[in-house]
C-alpha cells in the first residue's frame, strides 16, 4: 500500500516487464470506470471525479508508465503499449469492460483503445486531446532537455499551457501543487512519453471508432484546441462534443462541469 496526499490506498500489478501503479474507488460490482491521466501528472489529477462517482461506479484510475508510482523501464514504447498497458489492467481487475476517460496523452491511448480494443469498452471520453499532440521536433527537443537539465524547467512553464490567468490567479495553491507533480515526475520517463507523442499521429483510424464517444474540449486551450476537438467529433460517428471554459486541464480548471459531462454521458 502506498500513500496519496492523505487518502489510503495504491496498489500494483506487473505489466510488460514494469510495475503499474493504480487505484480504485467504489464497490466492485458496479459498472467500471477508468481514468487516464496527461502528460506530467499523475493519478491524483482526477480525485474530483472519483469522489463524485464512486457512488455509482468502480473507478479505476492508474499513473501512466513512466508517471507518478509506475515504472517506465528501459526501452522506447509507442501509443500501442499505452493501451495494452489499460487491457493488462483490466485482465488484473478481471473486468472484461469498462467506460474510459482519458485526458491529453490520456485521450490519446483512449483513441488508440477505440481504434484496436474497441470490445474491451463500453463508452469513451476523450478530453483535451487530438489525433496528433504536436508536432514531432518539439516534443524531441523537449525529450532531450528533460533528459539534460530534469523536470525544473518544464515544471516552470506548465501552468500557463494548463490553465487559463484567472484560474492561476485564484487558484495558486492547486496550481502550485499540479505544478510540483509535475516537478517530481521521473525525467526518464517523462522524455520517453514525450518521445511517443512525438511519433503518434492517428488521423488516418479515428474514423474507424465505433464505441460511443464524448469528446471534451477547453475553449481556451492552446495545446489541443476546441477545433482538434470539433475535428474528432466530424470523424467517430455519433460522438458528441462538450466545450468547457478552461484551457488544458479541464477536469480539475472546470471540475463540476466536466464531471457532469461525464455523468449524463455514462448513464
Amino acid at each position: 500500500m502506498t500513500q496519496i496526499g492523505n487518502d489510503t490506498v495504491g496498489q500494483t500489478c506487473e505489466v510488460d516487464g514494469i510495475r503499474l501503479h493504480y487505484r480504485t474507488d467504489g464497490k466492485r460490482g458496479k459498472p467500471c470506470l477508468v481514468l487516464s491521466n496527461s502528460l506530467g501528472t499523475d493519478l491524483s489529477m482526477w480525485d474530483a471525479q472519483a469522489a463524485a462517482l464512486a457512488g455509482d461506479y468502480f473507478v479505476v484510475r492508474y499513473d501512466t508508465r513512466g508517471h507518478g508510482r509506475s515504472a517506465s523501464g528501459d526501452a522506447p514504447f509507442g501509443i500501442d503499449r499505452l493501451g495494452l498497458d489499460v487491457v493488462a489492467l483490466l485482465d488484473h481487475l478481471d473486468i472484461e469492460r469498462a467506460a474510459f476517460c482519458g485526458i491529453s496523452m490520456g485521450g490519446l491511448t483512449g483513441q488508440w483503445l477505440g481504434i484496436h480494443q474497441p470490445r474491451r469498452l463500453t463508452k469513451l471520453v476523450l478530453a483535451n486531446t487530438a489525433a496528433r499532440i504536436g508536432g514531432a521536433a518539439p516534443w524531441q527537443l523537449r525529450a532531450e532537455q528533460v533528459r539534460r537539465d530534469g523536470m525544473a524547467a518544464v515544471a516552470e512553464s506548465a501552468a500557463t499551457r494548463w490553465f487559463t490567468p484567472q484560474f492561476i490567479a485564484r487558484e495558486a495553491d492547486t496550481v502550485a501543487r499540479l505544478a510540483g507533480i509535475l516537478r517530481s515526475q521521473d525525467a526518464g520517463g517523462y522524455a520517453a512519453c514525450c518521445e511517443m507523442l512525438a511519433q503518434t499521429d492517428l488521423h488516418d483510424a479515428v474514423g474507424t471508432i465505433a464505441v460511443p464517444t464524448l469528446i471534451i474540449a477547453g475553449e481556451h486551450d492552446p495545446v489541443t484546441t476546441i477545433d482538434d476537438g470539433r475535428w474528432l467529433q466530424q470523424q467517430i460517428a455519433g460522438a458528441r462534443l462538450a466545450s468547457l471554459p478552461a484551457s488544458h486541464i479541464s477536469n480539475i480548471e472546470a471540475a463540476d462541469m466536466f464531471t457532469a459531462q461525464l455523468r449524463t454521458f455514462l448513464v
